[in-house]
Formats: C-alpha cells, sequence, structure tokens
C-alpha cells in the first residue's frame, strides 16, 4: 500500500443514528403485470416513505435529501434524477443532492446523510437509491415505458467507469477472475478447491435468501440439482448448468440484475430517542478509499485502506464484529473481504464457507439477506438494501435473523472499479 495515498479520517463531530429504514423487493419488475409500467418515482417514493413511517416521522420533519442512483442518464434518461422523485414522497421545496458511485451508492448515501448530520447543519436527513438494474428506460418514451437491459448494454455501460483512454475495459479488472485468482495464490488453494469454495458461496446465498420476501431468488440449489439428476449440489454446480464465465468463476457467482430502491432516515443521536421509538443504530464511523480500474486488484488493496480507517477512527476490534455484509455482485469478494476486516482469520474464509460458517445460521454469518447473488442486485439500491437487513437484524425485527442478536455490524460497499466504503454500525446502549 506504499504506493497509494493514505487517509486518516476524523471521528464525525457529533454522533449519528439510523433511525429508520425502508426497501422495496428487488424484483423484475417487467416481469409482472403489476409491476410493469413502475418507474423510479414509484419505487425511491415506497422506500422512502417505508424508511419515514418506521422512524416514526412525517415528511415535514426531513430537512434534507439524497438521492442515488447508479446510471440515471443510461437507466431514466434523466440529469437530476433527484428532482423527479420528490412529489412522490412529499418533497417538494426541500432541498436535495444527487449522487452516483456505481455499485457503492448505496453505501455512501448513508455516508453522505450521516455527515449531512454530524457537521450540524441538519438534525434529520433521508437518504435513497433506486436502480432499474434490469429494464431501462426507452429513448423517446414516456418513463414508464421500459425494455430489457440486454448484456450487451450493460457492457457498454461499464465503459464509462473508466478511463478509456488509458485503462484495461472494466470487465477485464474487476471482472471475473482477478480477485478469486490473488485470494487462490494468497490461501494456497488448487483450482478445485476455490471452484468448491465458490459455487458454496452461491448455495448458501440460496438459503439465507430463501426466506427473505425482499429477495429475488428463493429455489435452492439442491432441488435445481436433483431436478436435473444429481445427488451432490456440488456435482451439479461444477457442471454444464453452472458454466464458466473465466478461469474461476461461474454464473452462479455473479450478481442477479434486478430493479429496486431502498431508503434511510437519520438525525442527531442525542435526539433519537426524542424522535423515534425505535431502538437507534449508531453510525460510528465510515472508511473509503477509491481506486482506478488500471490499478491491479484494486479491490484487494482498496478494501484493506477503507477497513484500516475505519477500525483507526471507531477504536472497534476486529473480534467485536458480530454481523458481516459484503457487496458480492462477484461472489469472491466474500472471502477477501472477511479476512481483510479481520471477521475470519486470514487463509480460512473459505474452510468457514465450506463448513457452513458463514451461513446465516453459522457463527459468522455473511449476508444473512443473500447477497447480490440471491438477494438480487439493483445496483445503486444494494448498499442501502444491506443497511435495511443490517439494522432489522440489530433490532431483532429481521424476517430472516442469524442464530445471535447482533450488537456491531461491518459492512464492506465495492462498486464501479473505484469506490470502497466500509461502515461500522452499533447498537446504543
Amino acid at each position: 500500500m506504499n504506493s497509494f495515498n493514505q487517509t486518516n479520517p476524523k471521528k464525525f463531530a457529533r454522533s449519528v443514528s439510523i433511525i429508520g429504514v425502508g426497501c422495496t423487493p428487488f424484483m423484475e419488475t417487467l416481469n409482472d403485470p403489476e409491476t410493469e409500467g413502475y418507474t423510479e418515482g414509484d419505487l425511491f417514493g415506497y422506500a422512502a416513505l417505508s424508511a419515514m413511517e418506521d422512524a416514526g416521522i412525517s415528511p415535514k420533519d426531513v430537512e434534507f435529501y439524497f438521492h442515488g442512483e447508479a446510471s440515471p442518464l443510461n437507466g431514466s434518461n434523466y440529469l437530476t434524477p433527484n428532482m423527479q422523485v420528490a412529489e412522490w414522497f412529499g418533497m417538494r421545496g426541500k432541498a436535495s443532492l444527487h449522487h452516483s458511485e456505481a455499485c457503492c451508492t448505496g453505501y455512501l448515501a448513508l455516508d453522505q446523510a450521516v455527515q449531512a448530520v454530524a457537521s450540524g447543519k441538519y438534525d434529520v436527513v433521508l437518504s435513497g437509491c433506486v436502480e432499474f438494474g434490469d429494464a431501462l428506460a426507452t429513448e423517446g418514451k414516456p418513463a414508464h415505458i421500459r425494455h430489457k437491459f440486454s448484456f450487451d448494454e450493460f457492457q457498454r455501460s461499464t465503459q464509462w467507469l473508466v478511463d478509456n483512454a488509458y485503462s484495461r475495459h472494466l470487465l477485464s479488472n474487476l471482472g471475473h477472475d482477478n480477485s478469486a485468482a490473488w485470494y487462490m495464490e494468497k490461501a494456497g488453494l488448487t483450482p478445485k478447491q476455490l471452484d468448491d469454495a465458490l459455487c458454496m458461496l452461491a448455495v448458501n446465498a440460496r438459503h439465507n435468501a430463501m426466506n427473505n420476501p425482499l429477495a429475488i431468488d428463493h429455489q435452492l440449489y439442491e432441488d435445481l440439482a436433483k431436478e436435473a439428476g444429481y445427488e451432490n449440489v456440488l456435482d451439479y454446480m461444477e457442471s454444464s448448468n453452472n458454466p464458466r464465465v473465466g478461469n474461476y468463476m461461474r454464473i452462479s457467482g455473479l450478481e442477479h440484475k434486478c430493479d429496486g430502491a431502498a431508503a434511510v432516515v437519520v438525525c442527531a443521536t442525542d435526539l433519537a430517542e426524542k424522535i423515534s421509538k425505535k431502538k437507534p443504530i449508531l453510525v460510528l464511523g465510515v472508511g473509503n478509499s477509491a481506486l482506478e480500474a488500471s490499478n491491479p486488484f484494486l479491490e484487494v488493496y482498496g478494501t484493506q485502506e477503507a477497513a484500516r480507517q475505519v477500525y483507526n477512527v471507531t477504536g472497534v476490534k476486529p473480534d467485536e464484529i458480530d454481523l458481516m455484509y459484503v457487496n458480492d455482485f462477484i461472489i469472491s469478494s466474500q472471502l477477501i473481504s472477511a479476512e481483510i476486516a479481520g471477521y475470519i482469520p486470514e487463509g480460512q474464509a473459505w474452510k468457514y464457507v465450506m463448513d457452513g460458517r458463514t451461513n446465516i445460521d453459522g457463527d459468522k454469518p455473511i449476508n444473512p439477506n443473500g447477497g447480490r447473488t440471491a438477494f438480487g442486485h439493483a445496483h445503486a439500491a444494494s448498499g442501502l438494501a444491506d443497511v435495511y437487513d443490517a439494522v432489522k437484524q440489530m433490532r431483532g425485527e429481521a424476517v430472516n435473523p442469524i442464530k445471535k442478536l447482533p450488537k456491531t455490524t461491518f459492512l464492506r460497499g465495492f462498486g464501479g472499479g473505484q469506490n470502497l466504503c466500509n461502515i461500522i454500525l452499533r447498537t446504543k446502549d
């Protein structure tokens, strides 16, 4: 890391807590007559109103709102999408700001809201994100007329995330094998051991999402294996039914693109219990890094720097972490992030996966909502969907609870071959 800049952020000027969360189901809106025709206003408004209801506040109590969307011009045909949703949740005349950090947008949505309150400028801020990751706006048509987001269109859009003059294309670095190959060498694994672990991560993700009504995928791989005539799920996962998309990664380890929105309400902690009846969840600190896609293994180095920052600024130790969320649109991210964060001992994450210890009912749960491959990936909204699930878990309100009520949660956001954001949450005593 000596060749990269390091930053040492200060503690927040005042304590900030989460008092409300909201999330839509993650879905393919074009596949259902009841949801076909939804717009950004429908989804963002639903999530925002749900977060305010959860906090026990009304729109008049919100002093400022942030709007996140990974690719508003491509996905929505809007340059100022924060303005297009304001009427849907009572924000007429309220100041707002739009931001876009690719798949890290949702994590930075929380970061920005917290900073706005910590600075003292506002006491109550709403932050939300929306994305149509499966259904694109159709040029020249009204906003409710959309079409399927094809792989060719997705691949073209990823070129907007890199320096096209001097960088390799995003998918050759971010995508699919770099980090998996790094982990295999670091942990001393054979290709077969890595394949087993990556496939088991996908199997476990479906188990975690199975009972979550907001998740997009509920069919277990074990059931698919039986239907295809396989007795062992790994035999099925390592067959042509689950083809490779590189040297190591398979289809099961990549995101399920979909549509969705999520939102969060934060306020000054000393006001939280006056404003809301819900248990405040403290945002202890945030660590950030950003590396352009020409940097090899940018996910590894960026996660290391952001983790260093958040541990330094909060004073939290890795052995205090009870629950972890990882933006795993490439599923090998779980192995890398869990070890960098110290949540799992170095070189052991793949074993924890194979032994079921990272499952929803394990002692080191990761992504109990199912993560990007099973809960779904509505690009900008996914980070706040993780925050939504974390808060529900920490309050004891989750529909898919882990074994032990978590007090301290670590979230690792990553997106766009650039932004890394690590967040630590803690239940207020």
